[in-house]
């Protein structure tokens, strides 16, 4: 038998309210900047199953609004159009039929300016209810509309990157176009990583259930005590300079570096590089350098900028080649803490050795939010950090990222850790 969470609400003052509004509404037009000079036809293609039309992600975040906040506590709320329930739903069980995921690029229909219409309508609608929600405080309602905050903000980097790999589908390999003007793009580390030392002991990881100013998915919940065996960890993440090296030692040549799984996956596509690389001399690149495809088009590859676009077994194959390993989620945590550590945040997510599963004593949400994280415990890997297209404010260290370990359209990369001798 479950038992719905229980998240303790105390009553918000007038300016949270004012606040809260504020918040929402932003990160509302966020998302729409984020895509404005992106065409109509931009924004229907759906490049692969796991990636998702950026008209689609308009449409889904504004669906998670209607259906989970606005319909089941806004008494007066009439729907938009209830055929956007299918088109949009993603994959909440609980909340009907939907379209198949690999077939969201088949939506020509709705326009993209009915789909802008859509989120204008709920917008307004929440903008309209928000003053009376003082009068749902058993119903957690505080904690909804920060969970559909947070949502949003995930679906703003998923645009990136979906997006990004649209674009990489494209014998052109054009400018994005997407306005990033918030977001501050890779950095240059210059500076030689150091080995941080860590010693063994029991160390407090996760969060508890918390109030609607601290917020935390259900998955990094709740806080609970781990032992950890003295380890280092690297105060830098790897660099594309220092994967070049791995790939001119013929990394992808030697299958004593793979995982099983791995060394099928490099002979099954044949990859000999990141994702978006451009290998000198290939199909894309006439140079004799290497290039690398973004969210500017092509361009020289920075010897310097973190290396991203890895899947887990990449990874974890470098890490084997320098006699390392990648780091726990729990380690990656405590250290977060105590070492004054280069790029945790804001740069790339960073590859964990760790299985996402529940913490102990997890407890899902109840209701359609119950799907939000949970049954996905299984079969993926979880990675700590964030990257430079993670919304601001969406980031803590206790955020529990997590994608199958062959995935390589996020921005994703690594830091080492290993064993104290």
């Amino acid at each position: 038998m479950t038992h719905p969470i229980s998240i303790p609400i105390s009553i918000p003052s007038q300016s949270f309210h004012q606040s809260l509004a504020s918040r929402f509404e932003q990160i509302r037009q966020l998302t729409q900047n984020l895509v404005e000079q992106l065409s109509e036809e931009d924004q229907c293609v759906q490049s692969m199953p796991d990636a998702s039309p950026s008209k689609w992600h308009l449409g889904h975040t504004t669906w998670f609004w209607e259906n989970v906040v606005l319909m089941p506590h806004c008494a007066n709320y009439k729907a938009f159009n209830s055929q956007f329930h299918y088109l949009f739903n993603s994959y909440y069980e609980s909340m009907g039929p939907r379209q198949p995921r690999p077939q969201r690029g088949l939506l020509t229909r709705p326009a993209l300016a009915e789909v802008m219409a859509y989120r204008d309508y709920v917008t307004h609608a929440l903008l309209k209810w928000l003053p009376s929600i003082e009068h749902h405080i058993s119903e957690n309602i505080f904690y909804l509309i920060e969970l559909g905050i947070n949502h949003e903000q995930q679906h703003q980097e998923l645009m990136i990157t979906d997006a990004l790999h649209l674009f990489s589908c494209n014998p052109l390999l054009p400018k994005s176009g997407l306005n990033l003007n918030t977001s501050q793009g890779l950095q240059d580390i210059t500076s030689k990583s150091q080995w941080l030392q860590l010693d063994a002991g029991l160390s407090e990881l996760g969060k508890n259930k918390g109030e609607y100013q601290d917020f935390s998915f259900d998955n990094e919940q709740p806080k609970h005590k781990r032992w950890l065996e003295a380890f280092e960890i690297s105060s830098q993440l790897i660099t594309c300079g220092e994967y070049l090296e791995f790939i001119a030692d013929g990394g992808y040549e030697n299958a004593s570096l793979w995982l099983s799984e791995g060394w099928a996956w490099v002979n099954r596509t044949g990859y000999q590089s990141p994702a978006y690389w451009l290998a000198p001399q290939s199909a894309f690149n006439d140079s004799k350098t290497w290039k690398i495809f973004g969210v500017e088009g092509t361009t020289s590859l920075n010897r310097n900028h973190a290396v991203t676009h890895l899947n887990f077994f990449e990874a974890d194959a470098f890490a084997q080649w320098r006699g390392a390993r990648l780091p726990t989620e729990f380690e990656w945590e405590h250290a977060f803490d105590h070492h004054d550590m280069q790029h945790m945040l804001g740069q790339a997510w960073q590859w964990t050795r760790s299985a996402y599963e529940p913490y102990p004593g997890f407890i899902p949400m109840d209701g359609a939010i119950r799907e939000y994280n949970g049954k996905f415990m299984v079969g993926q890997q979880v990675l700590r950090g964030s990257s430079w297209a993670t919304s601001q404010g969406h980031t803590r260290k206790t955020y529990r990222n997590f994608f199958p370990p062959t995935a390589s359209w996020q921005i994703t990369g690594l830091r080492l850790a290993r064993d104290r001798k």
